[in-house]
């Protein structure tokens, strides 16, 4: 890496049917945005042609050759302005295959780098051809980047195995109708990987215009969500978004960047994100999944958080109180902060023996409901849910933390089958790994547990709602601050009718219920609908996982 700040722009427009006129739009943007001089530009996906095919042959016809005139024409703007210029194509390859591609071009005009689409979205799936290489990490005089497209970003895998290897920049290229983009899956990727991403969205109608009609009354959605959703956007490593685009329009945005701040990967509590990772622990992600079919859970389940700042005894003295009111309203589970009975960590014995106290205490007023919280138990952080005669599931820290360097550490995500669904618990530190969360729904499981203490903002606001979204599990989050309920819903599948609220732009965004200071919050789960995660025709969140490109994930 020579430069160290740089300019970065993203740049939003829509294409139609016309090939040649697509071009031309795409230079007319590159030079627009070549007035602000960056260093970077970052075109959305698929800029040669809509997304949309007659036949396979209609398909290649419109894709476009790697050594063509269409990418050629982006090669001469980026020597003519100096810049990398990222851009997803549909490219043809051998045999009449196509793919929807992403290339970078650097500012001689060459390219320095191309991968292919990992995730393919509903329709994709009939005429493009999955990634089959491991998307290369590109050394530039700009940092290093990786490169992935708007359904890779839906899914924690991609992004994250570009991120292991210590990217500076993760460029995102989007043909996407969906609000949640913008609002979740685009910037969670750059907080939970402390990188920059650089997104560029479509505007504009996604389907010829003469089929839009038609093409919404199949898809069970008005016509006004068939266009692209723009918010285009410049994300900082903490989640702070930088440069936001408008929702419509054509658009050039821009940010000026430290590349440097990709490299630092710490916690607040001193933990390195990827050198605290397991990837002996991951291995489930690198294989194919048996799709089991079991009985669905409840289909709803009243569950509640208990934020507490008091320390010690009087923490416990105001969990008895707030659980025995989680009784009175028939919650089922509940879940207390991480250690909220503990004032000091300096005697594990004591603090052994105080776990002990605790628990006998909350259980002395519990009748029905579960509750989930962590205690110090032979020497590990044990997150334990326990009903009112027993502990019925022990989950040890898994990752190293700076809050409790003294935990031994456990060796998998436990599940427990409750009458209302399955249940896993993730204990303190472990909640900013999307590997976990993963690991849990790869069990099948409903509802996830999380005794923590939130140290960044980002964990909140964007972490816990991605993880309900990306795997299709309610999660509950017990916290000294931000504690929060995140419930799946049940209205998720494009192609499908929606029963509880129409579609408003939103496919997965989950219902957010969050505490407003010390005492009992509740909400209603939907155990049942995790069942389903299917988002589209031939796309599901976890089956369609890119497990064949998962090594970086779990040797690293």
């Amino acid at each position: 890496m020579k430069k160290s700040y740089i300019r970065a722009a993203a740049v939003q427009f829509g294409v139609g049917t016309d090939v040649s006129a697509n071009l031309h739009t795409c230079l007319r943007m590159i030079d627009q945005a070549a007035q602000y001089r960056p260093d970077l530009m970052v075109l959305p996906e698929f800029v040669n042609h809509l997304a949309w095919y007659e036949n396979a042959d209609h398909c290649y016809q419109v894709a476009v050759p790697l050594d063509g005139a269409f990418l050629r024409a982006i090669a001469g703007r980026a020597k003519a302005h100096c810049c990398y210029i990222k851009v997803n194509v549909t490219l043809r390859r051998q045999g009449g295959k196509v793919t929807g591609t992403n290339i970078l071009f650097t500012p001689t005009g060459h390219i320095a780098g191309y991968n292919d689409k990992q995730i393919l979205m509903g329709n994709e799936n009939n005429f493009l051809e999955r990634a089959t290489d491991i998307a290369p990490i590109l050394a530039t005089d700009i940092g290093a980047v990786g490169m992935y497209a708007c359904m890779d970003g839906v899914i924690p895998e991609v992004a994250r195995a570009l991120a292991v290897r210590r990217p500076h920049l993760l460029l995102n290229s989007l043909n996407s109708f969906a609000y949640d983009e913008a609002a979740l899956h685009i910037p969670v990727r750059a907080a939970e990987n402390k990188v920059y991403v650089v997104a560029a969205n479509k505007v504009g109608s996604l389907v010829p215009e003469a089929l839009r009609q038609a093409v919404a009354t199949r898809l069970k959605i008005d016509p006004e969500f068939l266009e692209g959703a723009g918010e285009s956007q410049i994300v900082a490593p903490d989640g702070t978004v930088l440069a936001r685009a408008p929702r419509k329009g054509e658009a050039v945005i821009w940010a000026e960047i430290d590349v440097r701040l990709a490299e630092n990967k710490m916690r607040p509590d001193g933990v390195d994100i990827f050198r605290a990772r397991r990837p002996e622990l991951y291995q489930p992600l690198g294989a194919p999944t048996q799709d089991n079919s079991r009985l669905p859970g409840a289909d709803s389940l009243l569950a509640g958080v208990v934020q507490i700042a008091a320390p010690g005894q009087t923490a416990v003295a105001a969990a008895q109180q707030w659980v025995a009111q989680a009784e009175a309203q028939a919650v089922k589970l509940v879940i207390l902060p991480e250690l909220f009975h503990l004032d000091n960590l300096h005697d594990l014995a004591q603090a052994e023996t105080a776990s002990q106290v605790m628990i006998a205490a909350i259980q002395s007023v519990m009748q029905h409901c579960l509750v989930a919280t962590s205690i110090v138990q032979d020497r590990t952080h044990m997150g334990v849910l326990f009903n009112k005669e027993q502990i019925v599931l022990r989950q040890p820290q898994l990752h190293p933390s700076g809050r409790h360097p003294w935990s031994r550490l456990g060796d998998q995500v436990n599940v427990a089958q409750m009458a209302w669904g399955r249940v896993a618990l993730v204990v303190g530190g472990d909640a900013i790994f999307p590997e976990v969360f993963r690991l849990a729904a790869l069990q099948q499981v409903d509802v996830v547990g999380v005794p923590t203490q939130i140290l960044e903002p980002w964990e909140a606001t964007l972490g816990f709602p991605e993880r309900a979204a990306e795997n299709r599990i309610n999660v509950v989050v017990g916290s000294k601050s931000h504690s929060g309920i995140y419930a799946i819903t049940e209205d998720f599948t494009l192609w499908t009718e929606w029963k509880k609220r129409p579609f408003d732009g939103n496919i997965n965004t989950p219902l957010v219920t969050m505490s407003t200071g010390a005492g009992l919050t509740t909400a209603l789960l939907y155990p049942a609908v995790a069942m389903n995660k299917m988002v589209s025709l031939r796309t599901n969140l976890l089956h369609g996982r890119p497990w064949h490109l998962a090594a970086p994930l779990i040797s690293s």
